[in-house]
């Protein structure tokens, strides 16, 4: 039936409307502060200096060692001095040069095998969560067979086919390093399907292809990107390593090539194995420290 009654009185009823609290600069100033707080602790802030520093002389190498790293540029075996900060290698190549050329080598190969295997990982651990069934199974063992691969023994029978080079060893560490991401994707969405908030997108109408990106998705990418931050610094060690058997690309100076040419030298040139040594565990810990922080931001939103 139709109220006759006039606004004015209804009005009267109901009385005056509650008025919003407005939120202060100030709270707004600690929220965003408290929301940053992760990036301030010790090893964060470790982390991220030297990941940045690591990123930048990779990006920079060619203006801070523009000259060709192999070249010699004086007498071997010269101790760090003004003139060669980090001293020369038997060769007489410049020390300081070869270790920023071989940041640069192991940041590529690190970002390239990311750049694989972090869509591969996400794309099939979201189906597999996301669909289940019998689209679960077969992704899960297909990621299972690929899991227990050894991706060095495989790189070192790449290598050995096909020749050394970055790319062959780039496309080998990333076709082999998402399995594990996408199991744990595939936990992670496992976690939130059954949610009040996927119901309610569910009883919206929404399709499971658009839950999937609008709100799984975004609930389970800060883990992979976790995985992904520490998987850096493992493959970094992977192409070290086969840098110090001689199998990465000749034509690419290498950290792990670094420090297989100083061991004949390990008592009369320490320069030529403690330098490259330094530059290999800062990038490890560099990635390492900032996954953590990564994860601690992860676990506050939490």
């Amino acid at each position: 039936m139709y109220d006759s009654t006039p606004a004015f009185a209804l009005a009267e009823r109901v009385g005056p409307l509650p008025r919003a609290t407005p939120v202060a600069s100030g709270d707004l100033g600690v929220r965003r502060r408290r929301s940053w707080a992760w990036a301030r602790t010790p090893s964060a802030v470790v982390g991220i200096a030297l990941t940045a520093v690591v990123l930048a002389l990779a990006a920079l190498a060619d203006v801070l060692a523009p000259g060709d790293p192999f070249a010699p540029v004086g007498p071997a075996l010269s101790a760090p001095s003004s003139v060669h900060l980090i001293g020369t290698d038997d060769l007489g190549r410049d020390l300081l040069s070869g270790v920023i050329h071989g940041i640069r080598t192991s940041v590529f190969v690190a970002l390239g095998v990311g750049l694989i295997a972090f869509p591969l990982g996400v794309v099939v651990g979201a189906v597999a969560g996301a669909r289940g069934g019998v689209v679960d199974d077969v992704l899960m063992r297909l990621s299972e067979v690929w899991q227990v691969l050894p991706r060095f023994f495989l790189a070192l029978m790449v290598v050995a086919l096909f020749g050394p080079g970055l790319d062959r060893i780039v496309l080998v560490l990333g076709l082999t390093s998402w399995a594990l991401l996408a199991r744990i994707m595939r936990a992670e969405i496992l976690s939130i399907r059954e949610r009040e908030f996927v119901d309610a997108a569910r009883a919206l109408g929404m399709s499971e292809a658009r839950i999937l990106r609008r709100h799984m998705l975004p609930h389970v990418m800060p883990a992979a990107i976790v995985f992904v931050a520490l998987l850096l610094a493992q493959v970094c060690l992977v192409e070290s390593s086969l840098g110090f058997l001689g199998l990465s690309d000749p034509n690419a100076i290498s950290l792990g090539y670094l420090a297989a040419q100083a061991q004949r030298f390990l008592r009369v040139a320490w320069w030529m194995w403690f330098f490259p040594g330094v530059a290999l565990i800062t990038i490890v810990i560099g990635f390492n420290l900032v996954g953590d922080a990564i994860n601690d931001r992860m676990r506050g939103r939490l």
